[in-house]
């Protein structure tokens, strides 16, 4: 946790079934399919699966047993501390299979949108504080030129969206990673949320590192890790990368035939973290129809998606959305498009002398020993060929062609121009027509 980042508000746990602010019909069938589905008897193993306080469980039981779809075993668990079991009626078992033909969810209770859209303002992107010193901690293993960072600190402080542009193999992939490890805090990410009945899974292991956090004991009077609501998991702020797969139907919600539920679209799952489209340009979609899906999302906080019905309903945006290009921004976009991408930051090869820092760091690592007659070899034969345009990619290729070679030959580890001549053959591919 970054001293400069205040932690961030836990959502707090509901107290009754009333707090809940979801259909009761809804939160009843949830119960009985959970019993159902994963064999459970016992009011602490419901409240863990549903990830409800064992008070809104008991709740949610009495309710069940109220409607003759819940009764009492008559007998106390195994292995549950003297634990009341619970089993469905035959009207319950009834009552179950209706539901699960209507919605095969169960498990977590949903959070009502409007409870998350709270959450998200808690824990907003926009609150963070990032500092100089938490910047270049993040880009420590980078060599980029001074005023990069001036540019990019007030562009991630703002949380708003930046278009890093500029030519290939400099590192626009690499500084885009720096910045979701400079962000550094935690979040509460929801399992799944609601909206009029219909549940939209959230959390994803794939998206979301979760935490790690020692595991409440339902049992216990004193709970260990804090009375958040657990109907949440705390993660690392969140990252999706995309490149050129990216197309507009990943922004939408996806719907499953099978279960009856939705998945959250990729920006939905970034909320409160960071979005990358990477390689923007390379996709099958042009980069102005991307961007266009993208205005009022970055312009008003607020995205736009639509159920199986039609039915359209807003969910806050609150994403760090960093676009990153090869091609120059006037290329790709019309004015008003470029407008409304907050920052625009030129990520450019290095420099001679930064080239050389960054040749002699990655040598080191891969053990090769620096050789003079080598480099001058490098520099005033071979560059000059290509204008003597660096790339931040060029050390690791050379270094790693001539560490092959040597492995190769049975050769200990070494730079020599003979060698630095056969990595740059296979850096570029020599212009020639090709007879077929």
């Amino acid at each position: 946790m970054n001293m400069e980042t205040p932690s961030v508000t836990a959502p707090p746990a509901p107290k009754s079934m009333s707090q809940m602010q979801l259909p009761t019909a809804m939160m009843r069938d949830i119960l009985l399919k959970t019993i159902f589905r994963r064999n459970l008897e016992i009011v602490s193993e419901i409240a863990r699966v549903i990830c409800l306080p064992i008070p809104v469980t008991q709740e949610l039981v009495d309710l069940a047993r109220s409607q003759k779809l819940l009764e009492a075993t008559g007998t106390m668990a195994a292995g549950s501390s003297g634990e009341m079991g619970y089993q469905l009626t035959d009207a319950g078992k009834a009552r179950t299979i209706d539901a699960l033909a209507q919605s095969e969810y169960f498990g977590a209770m949903p959070v009502p949108l409007d409870v998350y859209r709270e959450q998200v303002k808690r824990q907003s992107i926009r609150n963070i504080h990032v500092s100089r010193e938490q910047l270049t901690s993040a880009m420590g293993h980078l060599i980029l030129p001074p005023d990069l960072l001036d540019q990019l600190g007030p562009a991630v402080g703002a949380g708003r969206s930046i278009l890093m542009y500029g030519p290939p193999g400099n590192g626009k992939s690499s500084i885009s990673n720096g910045i979701r490890d400079a962000l550094g805090d935690k979040i509460y990410v929801p399992r799944a949320i609601e909206y009029t009945g219909q549940v939209i899974t959230v959390y994803d292991p794939i998206v979301h590192s979760a935490a790690e956090e020692d595991l409440d004991d339902p049992n216990s009077l004193r709970r260990t890790s804090g009375r958040y609501d657990t109907r949440y998991v705390k993660c690392e702020r969140p990252t999706v990368i995309t490149g050129g797969e990216l197309s507009l139907s990943m922004l939408d919600l996806v719907y499953n035939p099978t279960a009856r539920t939705y998945q959250a679209p990729l920006q939905l799952k970034s909320t409160g973290g960071i979005f990358i489209v990477d390689d923007l340009g390379r996709q099958e979609e042009p980069p102005q129809s991307l961007v266009n899906r993208w205005i009022v999302p970055l312009e008003e906080s607020k995205d736009i998606l639509a159920l199986q019905s039609g039915e359209k309903f807003e969910v806050p945006f609150d994403t760090l959305v960093i676009f990153s290009t090869n091609f120059h921004p006037n290329e790709i976009f019309d004015k008003a498009a470029l407008r409304r991408i907050f920052y625009k930051i030129k990520i450019d090869g290095p420099s001679q002398e930064d080239f050389l820092k960054i040749f002699a760091m990655m040598a080191r690592k891969r053990k090769v020993p620096l050789d003079e007659r080598a480099l001058v070899h490098l520099l005033k034969k071979k560059y000059p060929t290509i204008n003597n345009e660096f790339a931040n990619y060029q050390p690791i290729f050379l270094l790693d062609q001539m560490i092959s070679i040597c492995e190769f030959e049975g050769i200990p580890y070494q730079m020599t121009p003979d060698l630095i001549d056969r990595a740059w053959a296979n850096m570029f591919v020599k212009e020639e027509k090709i007879v077929h």
